[in-house]
């Protein structure tokens, strides 16, 4: 890049994040919802993390991997869900362009554990109903823990170079983003609205659908051969338990890699006005919070834990 472009890039110092404009009595009411969801969402799944550490029987690696994935729900929502809280109650709603690229980092680097996570949980499965004599031995308590290390530590390197790309873009002046959060797909806009950046990009582009088309199709490929272990089980109680949990996992696996598909596999590609912030709201917002509900209505376990936690008798 030139001298003349990183010079122009300085002169950006802060971004607009537009949100949801509204009227100020509709903003309040989104406000008081986003605020409940948010709320209720951190209750729930800090009550799945609960109910695992305090119940023995939870010890499993079904269950750790379960509670790791709802504390990375919680950080999830803590990446997006308080800024745009704040800037529903702002009147500028600016966010600095320091502030702004951090967010975009631990924003991604989440979702991208997040897919690691969802991938190594339908491996979990297709390990204890497809291979359940060599579960006990391949999948210990030491192997799992290793995985979670493993999801964490990637889902955080992964989107270092991206990211890395997007600091040294020309931000020439104008700074609106429509949308609540500083997001991979309006920064690309803004961009390349003051130099062509095809190889930015592009890269970014390839890098979001092999990751998110990677382990879909993983996941995807495990819970086929999953299902079609469980139909195969002789016992209709047990093909009912093995197909209740597996149903909890896919139910979390679309309503998450549904909405993220539709954002992220051509960032900057100008999707419909307004479409995009609808979608990243879906998966960023309204999935955290539909988890802990779709885990723990179909897993009777987990429901008598719940009740332990919650002091029900």
């Amino acid at each position: 890049m030139t001298s003349e472009a990183r010079n122009i890039s300085q002169t950006v110092s802060e971004f607009i994040l537009l949100g949801f404009p509204c009227h100020w009595e509709i903003q309040f009411l989104l406000f008081s919802i986003f605020f409940v969801t948010y709320i209720l969402t951190l209750l729930g799944n800090m009550a799945i993390m609960c109910a695992v550490h305090w119940d023995h029987r939870l010890h499993t690696p079904m269950y750790i991997l379960l509670a790791n994935f709802s504390f990375l729900e919680i950080c999830y929502v803590n990446s997006d869900v308080p800024n745009m809280l704040a800037n529903f109650l702002s009147q500028t709603k600016t966010i600095s362009f320091a502030r702004c690229l951090l967010q975009l980092y631990f924003f991604f680097s989440l979702g991208t554990t997040e897919c690691l996570f969802l991938s190594i949980m339908a491996y979990d499965r297709f390990l204890a109903i497809c291979h359940p004599l060599h579960y006990p031995v391949v999948m210990t308590i030491k192997f799992c823990c290793s995985l979670v290390i493993f999801c964490w530590v990637y889902g955080f390197l992964w989107f270092l170079i991206p990211v890395i790309l997007i600091t040294q873009l020309p931000f020439c002046g104008p700074n609106v983003i429509d949308d609540f959060l500083c997001d991979l797909g309006p920064l690309l806009a803004l961009a390349s609205a003051c130099v062509p950046i095809p190889g930015t990009v592009l890269i970014c582009g390839t890098m979001s659908s092999l990751l998110i088309f990677t382990t879909f199709f993983y996941i995807i490929g495990s819970y086929t051969l999953v299902l079609r272990a469980v139909v195969q089980v002789p016992s209709v109680a047990g093909r009912k338990k093995a197909f209740s949990t597996c149903s909890s996992h896919l139910a979390v696996v679309f309503l998450f890699y549904g909405s993220v598909m539709m954002t992220y596999v051509k960032p900057g590609s100008g999707q419909a006005e307004g479409m995009q912030k609808f979608t990243t709201l879906f998966y960023s917002v309204l999935t955290p919070f539909f988890n802990p509900m779709i885990y723990s209505l179909r897993n009777k376990e987990m429901k008598d834990a719940l009740k332990k936690v919650l002091g029900s008798s």
